[in-house]
C-alpha cells in the first residue's frame, strides 16, 4: 500500500493529538483529499470528536486488530467531517493484551492497511498517550510521524524519548519511518518560556519544524463536545485557519519532500 500514512503522536497527554488528528484529517478533506483518520486510542476521543457515537459500535478497531472484521468493515464513511473513520472505543485495552500474546502483533494493523487497495490519499493515525503496543503498531503502520507539543519547559524532555522510540522502531521494524514534523500547539507568541521553546525546537529540529502554530483557541476547545471539527464548528475562528494552513503545509511539504534524517 503506497497511501502516505502519518501517526500524531507524543507519548504525553494533553499536547493535542486527537485535535489535531481530527482537525488535520477535516481540513485534508477540505482541500480535496481523501482521508482516512484511524482512532488507536482506546478513550476514542477521535472517534467521538468525529461524530460517532463510541459506545454504539457493532464493529471497531479492536476487531480488524483481532482479525474478527476486515478493515473495510469496520470504517464509517459519509460523515459531515468529511473524512472516513476507523473507530475506537474501550474495547481497544483488550486488543493490546491479545497483540502481546502474538507473533507479529505489532504489524496488526499494518496488515489490515493491506486491504484498503490504495483508497484514500492520505491516513491519519490517532495514537494513544503512552509508548505502548497500540503505538508501536501506528509507529510499525506509518511512513511519517508528526509530532504535536506544547512549548513548555518538560516538553522537550519527553520529545528526546520519543524520537528514541521512533528511531528504534525505524532500525527494527519499518525502515521507511521518519519524523514528518514537530507542530507546536496551544501556542502563545507573548509568553517567553515559549518563545525560547520554540528557538530550541528549530535549533534541533530545523526545517522540521511547521510554520504553522496552533494557538490556543475557544472554538477548536469547545468543537469535541459538539462532535465535530472545528472547520464545521466555526469556519473563520483562528484554530480552523491554522489547521487549513497546516494542512496546506503538509501537502505543500509531501511534495518538496524533506531528506529523511535516518
Amino acid at each position: 500500500m503506497l497511501t502516505p500514512t502519518y501517526a500524531i503522536a507524543n507519548q504525553k497527554g494533553g499536547v493535542g493529538k486527537t485535535t489535531t488528528s481530527v482537525n488535520l484529517s477535516a481540513s485534508l478533506a477540505h482541500l480535496g483529499k481523501r482521508v482516512l483518520l484511524v482512532d488507536m486510542d482506546p478513550q476514542g476521543n477521535a472517534t467521538t470528536g468525529s461524530g460517532v457515537e463510541k459506545n454504539e459500535l457493532s464493529i471497531s478497531v479492536c476487531d480488524v486488530l483481532t482479525g474478527e472484521r476486515t478493515i473495510k468493515e469496520a470504517i464509517i464513511s459519509g460523515l459531515p467531517a468529511g473524512y472516513d473513520v476507523l473507530p475506537a472505543n474501550g474495547d481497544l485495552t483488550a486488543a493490546e493484551v491479545y497483540l502481546l500474546n502474538r507473533n507479529g502483533g505489532e504489524k496488526k494493523l499494518k496488515e489490515a492497511f493491506n486491504g484498503l487497495d490504495d483508497h484514500y490519499d492520505v491516513i491519519i493515525i490517532d495514537c494513544p498517550p503512552a509508548l505502548n503496543m497500540l503505538t508501536v503498531n501506528s509507529l510499525a503502520a506509518s511512513d511519517n510521524v508528526i509530532i504535536p507539543m506544547q512549548c513548555e519547559y518538560y516538553a522537550l524532555e519527553g520529545l528526546s524519548a520519543l524520537v528514541g522510540t521512533i528511531s528504534e522502531i525505524a532500525n527494527t521494524l519499518n525502515r521507511k519511518l521518519r519524523i514528518e514534523g514537530i507542530l507546536r500547539t496551544m501556542y502563545d507568541p507573548r509568553n517567553t518560556l515559549t518563545n525560547e521553546v520554540s528557538n530550541q525546537l528549530h535549533e534541533h529540529f530545523g526545517k522540521r519544524v511547521y510554520q504553522t502554530a496552533i494557538p490556543r483557541n475557544v472554538r477548536l476547545a469547545e468543537a469535541p463536545s459538539f462532535g465535530k471539527p472545528v472547520l464545521l464548528h466555526d469556519r473563520y475562528s483562528k484554530g480552523a485557519t491554522a489547521y487549513l494552513g497546516m494542512a496546506e503545509e503538509l501537502i505543500r511539504r509531501t511534495n518538496e519532500r524533506i531528506p529523511s534524517p535516518h
